[in-house]
């Protein structure tokens, strides 16, 4: 059975370009255009294998959206990897703390790869 990824990112360019990777890869991917969408999936007992979560969106931070996910019991366990323009310092030490992984765009395609293989096991 193939892993489960979700793409939370209300860009539609790296929506699109980031899932037709993962599903080259082999990966099943469900993509959510901002987090309450990502929330209503999870909700609705989608649960991934992965998060990849943009951190500046509309409405609903992705600083939020994970503490969301990190707070359910039902979803705590699930890897997130924060996939964000946010490059500061800081930004990048919290989501260190917050997360399996944190990748800055623009990113490499390959190394984005790499990162989900690594943190999936395969």
């Amino acid at each position: 059975m193939s892993k489960k990824i979700m793409i939370v990112d209300d860009e539609p360019d790296i929506l699109f370009t980031v899932s037709q990777m993962l599903e080259i890869c082999g990966y099943d991917v469900v993509k959510c255009v901002d987090g309450k969408e990502c929330l209503s999936k999870l909700d609705d007992n989608y649960i991934p294998d992965l998060v990849l979560l943009d951190i500046m969106m509309p409405e609903m931070s992705g600083w939020d959206v994970a503490a969301k996910i990190k707070e359910n019991p039902a979803w705590s366990k699930i890897p997130i990897v924060f996939l964000t323009a946010k490059g500061d310092t800081m930004s990048i030490g919290m989501g260190n703390m917050a997360s399996e992984d944190y990748i800055v765009k623009p990113f490499d395609i390959d190394d984005l790869k790499y990162r989900v293989n690594k943190i999936l096991g395969k």
